[in-house]
């Protein structure tokens, strides 16, 4: 659904993006990640057909970026940090007018249809100037996707919402991956990124990574399991070394903290070891790294990586 290959944007002597390379799919929730001031924005913009890039191709539902711009735009939606919306107008009219510039055919339809889906049908004749920020996000969201784009840039798209409807987003987002659409999810909340998306991008001007969130994870990280035992000796960890599976022990409190390559194999012979050395087993679980402690370790690394 989205190639680039090798984009990159300059303005003056900024270069915003750089040589970026990467496939998206249809069906596919997609993270692109990094910090304010990355190129993340640019590179929606670029995408949608918004601005030119200086560099590099890139195809979009099958259109390439500065040669079908206008077909492009007609199967993209894109909801903006800052949607642009007509507060004298209600809900209603505002979609209405949106949807006939995108020549939908059944407008009062489809208008009906996402004011439902987002929770806005009964406020639907109240002017959008006495909306909260959160109602005119959901509102913006509906606009995205009056005329069924087959690719959705969606840039912090539960900003401002309180966790009710902020939940309610996130199975939307949910449903549109089901209708076999491709999400383009911009977020600084990774904890949503790491439970909506596929695969995430770590995006720093350049790309750093290029994963699933748990293969990130296990490339940056590795496997950890965590022994919480009744009393530590010294021996536990010398016993747990001399295994064959065992990467790396340390001994943090009354804990074993265990790097192993397949945990699910291995556990059933560390768990023996431990208890014929007389180590009382509290219970075993295993480390989870988060998504943001991938994060941040990727964009604090001078260059980043980038795998695929």
């Amino acid at each position: 659904m989205i190639v680039t290959e090798g984009l990159g944007k300059r303005f003056g002597e900024l270069q915003a993006v750089d040589n970026l390379s990467l496939r998206v799919h249809a069906g596919e929730v997609f993270g692109f990640l990094g910090p304010n001031g990355a190129g993340k924005t640019t590179t929606v913009r670029m995408l949608s057909a918004l601005i030119g890039p200086t560099s590099g191709k890139a195809w979009v539902a099958g259109c390439e970026v500065g040669r079908q711009d206008g077909e492009l735009r007609r199967k993209v939606g894109i909801l903006t940090e800052s949607p642009g919306l007509y507060d004298r107008l209600s809900a209603e009219r505002n979609l209405e007018f949106f949807a006939r510039l995108y020549e939908v055919a059944d407008v009062a339809g489809q208008v009906e249809r996402y004011l439902r889906l987002l929770g806005l049908w009964d406020r639907r004749h109240e002017p959008v100037g006495g909306f909260s920020k959160g109602m005119r996000q959901k509102l913006a969201i509906a606009r995205a996707m009056l005329h069924e784009p087959q690719v959705v840039f969606l840039d912090e798209p539960t900003s401002a919402l309180d966790p009710e409807a902020a939940r309610l987003v996130r199975e939307f987002v949910a449903e549109l991956k089901h209708e076999g659409r491709a999400i383009f999810l911009c977020t600084h909340n990774l904890d949503e990124a790491d439970r909506l998306c596929d695969r995430v991008a770590v995006f720093r001007t350049r790309l750093l990574a290029l994963d699933t969130p748990a293969a990130l994870r296990r490339q940056l990280f590795g496997r950890s399991v965590v022994f919480h035992l009744r009393a530590m000796e010294a021996s536990f960890a010398e016993r747990l070394r001399a295994l064959p599976a065992v990467q790396s022990v340390q001994v943090v409190d009354r804990k074993l903290v265990v790097g192993l390559e397949d945990p699910e194999s291995a556990n059933p012979q560390l768990i023996r070891t431990l208890v014929e050395a007389g180590a009382d087993i509290q219970f075993v679980g295993e480390l989870r790294r988060t998504l943001e402690d991938v994060y941040l370790k990727l964009v604090e690394m001078p260059g980043g990586r980038a795998t695929t």
